[in-house]
């Protein structure tokens, strides 16, 4: 009698694997995937690979190395590593820490501050749609 053999890739609904797959098509015109994973410190060149399909998850001691090769936020990137190993210390580090803001999130925080000439307005419905619309949404 012989055994099935399934292909499971448990983490390929992740948010970090959308986030992966999402910053290396944007990164292509300017380096390879294996060129992101041989910056990262993987010794093995199918490892990013590996994590971007959801075979596997992002161990935590890459990050930092990873999100200079992608050129993003670590702390977002931990987060979403985190998410992706235990969703429960996702929680209770949200809880502890409050919402991750990246560098580029303050940068528009700060745009919206002057704009507004610090007014801190309301997040109307006109506003939310502009917002969307800036990101094809």
């Amino acid at each position: 009698m012989s055994k099935k053999i399934t292909s499971s890739r448990p983490y390929v609904g992740t948010r970090l694997v959308r986030f992966l797959e999402r910053k290396i098509s944007d990164m292509k015109t300017m380096k390879s995937q294996v060129e992101i994973a041989a910056e990262a410190g993987f010794v093995s060149r199918n490892m990013l690979s590996m994590i971007k399909t959801g075979d596997a998850k992002l161990p935590l001691d890459r990050v930092p190395a990873l999100a200079k090769a992608l050129e993003c936020d670590a702390a977002i990137l931990f987060k979403l590593a985190v998410e992706q190993q235990d969703s429960a210390l996702a929680g209770v580090i949200d809880e502890i820490f409050g919402t991750v803001v990246t560098q580029n999130e303050i940068v528009w925080l700060k745009e919206i501050r002057e704009a507004s000439e610090h007014a801190d307005p309301f997040v109307t419905t006109k506003a939310k749609r502009a917002i969307h619309a800036i990101f094809g949404k």
